[in-house]
């Protein structure tokens, strides 16, 4: 795994978007288009911004999946992460992507909806995937203990309190009730099925999730330590981020 950390989280963000950009161009170039993974939360904010302004992305030739969403959560909703990518990515594409499958978190049927996006992505092996890590050392909304075995793509799982309190704390809902306890995540193994993995993750907050994922054992209780296993994962830390990291680590 290699480890990149940078003072600010603004920079961290643009470094992780500019290793995403290139791979992404030299994907399309070589076989003719890309399929992405791309996630949400604060700590996507920065990489969004500087991956819709790279130059050079055939987004005509990429295909979007989306990593999770909440359950019973309309698009309208400002916490949607749908409505998220919508205004602080896809719409703000120069050219319009291939495909952008989302996960519709209000779906009747939360089952019958993982089932859809499961074959959807199970025809679209994944090129890259961008995510974070939560302060509970989530990978997607797989928290601790997380299914490290099942090899469906997509899950309904629940939400710890240590989630529902970071999503309430990042301002997202007006009170910590008003999280939902349930979402649709795409799965740890699916997830480790991408081509490249690229993590960015600022902030002092997870700063306890970080060094579990890099200096811990590969366990469920850490669900992000289980990309120690995977042949090709960047990490992108601020200062922050990095601050309980040994100097081997960091």
């Amino acid at each position: 795994m290699k480890v990149n950390k940078f003072k600010t989280p603004q920079d961290c963000g643009k470094a992780a978007a500019e290793a995403g950009a290139g791979l992404l161009r030299e994907t399309i170039e070589r076989k003719g288009g890309a399929n992405v993974i791309v996630a949400t939360g604060a700590s996507q904010f920065d990489l969004l911004e500087a991956l819709i302004q790279a130059d050079g992305i055939g987004w005509d030739k990429v295909t979007v999946f989306h990593l999770d969403e909440y359950v019973g959560l309309p698009i309208s909703h400002p916490a949607s992460f749908r409505l998220y990518l919508w205004t602080r990515f896809q719409q703000k594409l120069p050219i319009p992507v291939r495909d952008f499958h989302y996960i519709a978190g209000d779906a009747k049927d939360p089952l019958l909806e993982c089932k859809r996006l499961g074959n959807l992505i199970r025809e679209c092996p994944i090129d890259l995937c961008f995510a974070g890590i939560g302060e509970n050392g989530h990978l997607a909304f797989n928290d601790p203990p997380a299914d490290f075995e099942t090899e469906e793509p997509y899950l309904v799982v629940d939400l710890d309190d240590a989630c529902r309190r970071q999503q309430f704390g990042e301002g997202w809902f007006d009170s910590l009730e008003a999280v939902p306890r349930q979402a649709i995540s795409m799965s740890i193994r699916q997830i480790m099925r991408s081509g490249k993995i690229l993590l960015t993750v600022p902030d002092e907050r997870k700063a306890l999730a970080v060094r579990g994922v890099l200096e811990g054992l590969v366990t469920n209780h850490v669900p992000a330590s289980i990309v120690q296993e995977h042949p090709d994962v960047e990490l992108f830390l601020d200062t922050d981020s990095a601050s309980l990291l040994s100097p081997s680590s960091s």
